[in-house]
């Protein structure tokens, strides 16, 4: 799978910029599709960004860094796949600080963002329809998780997240298309609004670290793509 990523215009800020471009082009990924992990063409990505390949082998180094790329002598730089064991404790991970940041929104989010949930991500009227617009929900569905994070307002919070987020999204992104998870996700996201709503901080951490906890579950068990 090649990675697809725009022209960018050159200006100050250039190397930010390039870095911003592979990643976000890496996030849109099916990082698990296929035999192996996607390789990154630093010359074709180069030529669609218009740029020379320093500023993408410098991008490529700073994603590295994070975790997200990883370069093999003589072959090039792959987009990592964590193994099944690694994706379950990043799950685990997650579960802990959004089940958190679920308990703050309860006490510092105002009653109109709490409202906004409803009209932002209570879109489908069922598991069938989600179904049915699969692409719409997966990303939806990723929205709804990042939305409450911002709601609980903790700045390390969300730091800490931001380096599980992309790894969450590959693979929601994924199992979100197994008809018994996109029902429960629809399910889950009701309730889940509804404790905020009331302000139940036990109910609301409670049902995001089972909905978080559920995927790690269907991961372990279903899960046939990962090592």
């Amino acid at each position: 799978m090649a990675v697809q990523v725009d022209t960018l215009k050159i200006e100050t800020g250039l190397k930010d910029r390039v870095y911003v471009a592979l990643k976000a082009a890496i996030v849109q990924m099916d990082v698990y599709s296929g035999g192996e992990a996607p390789k990154l063409d630093e010359r074709q990505m180069a030529e669609q960004l218009g740029v020379s390949r320093t500023p993408v082998r410098e991008a490529l180094t700073r994603l590295e860094q994070e975790g997200l790329v990883r370069t093999v002598p003589r072959r090039g730089a792959f987009v990592v796949r964590k193994s099944r064991l690694e994706i379950i404790e990043i799950i685990q991970a997650w579960a802990a600080l959004e089940g958190m940041a679920a308990r703050l929104a309860t006490q510092r989010a105002t009653d109109s963002e709490i409202s906004e949930l409803h009209r932002e991500f209570v879109t489908f009227d069922n598991s069938d329809t989600a179904s049915a617009n699969i692409d719409e929900y997966s990303e939806q569905n990723i929205c709804f998780h990042q939305r409450i994070v911002q709601l609980g307002q903790s700045t390390l919070i969300s730091k800490l997240m931001d380096g599980l987020f992309i790894h969450m999204q590959f693979i929601r992104r994924r199992s979100v298309r197994d008809s018994d998870r996109t029902k429960r996700s629809v399910s889950d996201h009701i309730l889940i609004i509804k404790a905020l709503e009331t302000r139940n901080a036990d109910e609301a951490q409670r049902l995001v670290v089972s909905h978080a906890l559920s995927l790690a579950e269907h991961v372990q068990h279903n899960v046939d793509y990962l090592d």
